[in-house]
């Protein structure tokens, strides 16, 4: 874990530039594929996400220590070739774990926050799941396992696998030539992020598009067909703890509701979009039949509100490297509450880009939950090492926001919206 935030210490900064460059080489050709709540809500996703990975919070069915000391026939040193198989071993892995996000309705809770935005841009890339608290991907290692992949190299290798999928989510590069053949290119994964019913559950490939090629899920993308990208149930929303969890959320009710205790059991491992009959015709829900005539999500709120919510996404960035940077002094149980506390941070301002006119309870309940912190601890984790007046900061810090948080919600709500984010 901590070497992880070690990692992301570094990865963060990278990505945020790379995330901004898009934004303005966008506006500068006149193609603008990053409107500015989308990405707040996207760069919150990975923050939600990056803090539940180096904070440890899921469990793993088998781990690939234990597989390999099951299977192992052999075993290979650590040199450049281990590496190379290791990488290809994740990319086989990650191809069967991606193809079954989407065909099962059980695991799509893992997976629908990625495709959850509307636009296709760099910042979704960073829209990951906090809700895969249960993994399966070391099932799928079974031919590195067999091998002797040693742990070491596979842990060094995921990062920059994952890693590696960031700069293809871009419109903004077109066909690649003979790489279209070998390596996923930004074509190959906008036809898997479209709603399109040509483009649906295609191209699970992550890094070699050869498994898509082997296994029969390749489709080209066309001119004569542009993509349109979300998922077919929009979530309408920014808040992205609310995307890792409405699919599940929407099973459990529709398990609850189904008369038939077949229907009760079968919902969970039947095919993605699947609902009980009788469930369907009592409670529809709403899908979108023509992808080229939809109202895309994007509630107005006014240019303070939305310079507001800026400020608070980026105070958070400052307190997660503080986290990052410092999590084997901070930690345990204390690391998990500063967890909750980012959590609860994200999900506040991003109610509030949803303009929910309760987002301030939210905002309220962080910033007791900080002052609380300052109090019981006389600091910020241990922070007045590097700040001596870090205590006075914050805690002016956490005052001033739930002040402007409701001041924010009563100009908009008492005085109409007349701007609207871009």
């Amino acid at each position: 874990m901590e070497a992880y935030g070690k990692i992301l210490l570094i990865a963060m900064p990278a990505f945020l530039v790379l995330v901004l460059f898009e934004k303005w080489y966008g506006w500068y050709k006149g193609h603008d594929t990053v409107p500015v709540n989308d990405m707040i809500s996207s760069l919150s996703s990975g923050i939600t996400n990056v803090t539940k990975d180096v904070l440890g919070l899921s469990v793993a069915i088998i781990s690939y220590g234990w597989l390999t000391s099951k299977v192992a026939i052999t075993h290979i040193d650590s040199g450049w070739t281990t590496y190379v198989i290791a990488f290809i071993a994740l990319d086989f892995a990650g191809y069967w774990v991606h193809r079954i996000a989407h065909e099962y309705n059980l695991f799509w809770n893992n997976h629908i926050i990625h495709h959850s935005s509307e636009e296709y841009n760099l910042a979704c890339a960073l829209r990951q799941s906090i809700s895969s608290i249960v993994r399966i991907f070391a099932i799928f290692l079974l031919p590195a396992a067999v091998l002797g992949v040693p742990q070491e190299v596979i842990g060094i290798v995921a990062p920059l696998h994952l890693f590696a999928q960031f700069w293809y989510h871009t419109q903004h590069i077109g066909r690649m030539g003979f790489l279209e053949q070998i390596i996923v290119t930004p074509s190959h994964h906008r036809v898997h992020h479209a709603i399109n019913l040509i483009y649906l559950d295609k191209n699970y490939s992550q890094i070699f598009i050869i498994w898509d090629k082997l296994f029969g899920t390749f489709q080209e993308e066309r001119e004569e067909t542009p993509a349109v990208y979300g998922v077919t149930r929009p979530v309408q929303t920014w808040n992205p703890i609310k995307i890792n969890f409405m699919h599940l959320w929407l099973l459990i009710k529709d398990a609850w509701s189904a008369q038939s205790w077949w229907d009760k059991m079968r919902i969970w491992f039947m095919p993605l979009g699947w609902r009980p009959a009788d469930v369907a015709n009592k409670y529809p829900v709403y899908k979108i039949n023509d992808v080229f005539h939809f109202e895309k999500y994007s509630p107005k709120v006014s240019s303070s509100m939305l310079t507001w919510c800026w400020v608070q996404m980026f105070m958070v960035l400052l307190f997660i490297s503080y986290l990052f940077g410092n999590i084997a002094t901070i930690g345990t149980p204390a690391m998990f509450v500063y967890g909750f506390f980012v959590f609860l941070s994200v999900y506040a301002y991003t109610d509030l880009l949803d303009r929910n006119r309760f987002a301030w309870l939210w905002e309220s309940a962080k910033n007791v939950l900080g002052i609380y912190i300052l109090l019981q601890q006389g600091d910020w984790f241990g922070a007045s090492n590097y700040v001596p007046i870090i205590q006075l900061i914050l805690f002016a810090y956490f005052i001033l926001s739930t002040g402007i948080t409701r001041w924010l919600i009563y100009q908009q709500f008492g005085q109409g919206v007349t701007e609207t984010a871009s």
